[in-house]
């Protein structure tokens, strides 16, 4: 099936991403963002938050999570753009030949992300750490 792509034309070569791709990308980027959250803007008002996870027909558990505004609007937008993705194997969206990220808020992921993935990774050998000296 043609797919349109985020920039104009249709795009006789791009399959849709599944349903799992899909969910996989959502919860890594909503944990992402709570994390960071949690860590930056922890002075400011946080609430709890439903993130519901629905692609074409299908739907999932959604993710519970805490988050304030600004996060909150980060998500949503980050959902928003990976609805209309046109691509099943995501490329970076730094090496996209038709991005769907409007600048700012590119660079506003790309920091949380940046910042979640060092800790997540540190967190992963921390524990890995803990696991190996018996502690």
């Amino acid at each position: 099936m043609p797919v349109k792509a985020f920039g104009g034309g249709i795009d006789y070569n791009l399959q849709m991403m599944t349903f799992e791709t899909y969910r996989r990308e959502v919860t890594t980027l909503t944990t992402f963002v709570t994390h960071f959250c949690n860590d930056k803007h922890s002075d400011l008002p946080r609430e709890a938050r439903t993130i519901g996870i629905r692609y074409g027909t299908e739907t999932a558990e959604p993710i519970e999570t805490t988050l304030c505004d600004g996060c909150a609007e980060t998500v949503a937008y980050g959902i928003a753009r990976l609805q209309g993705c046109p691509y099943d194997e995501k490329p970076k969206c730094r090496k996209c030949s038709d991005p769907c990220y409007e600048r700012p808020m590119w660079k506003r992921v790309a920091a949380i992300m940046r910042y979640s993935g060092m800790k997540l990774g540190l967190t992963k050998v921390r524990k890995k750490i803990r696991f190996w000296s018996g502690a």
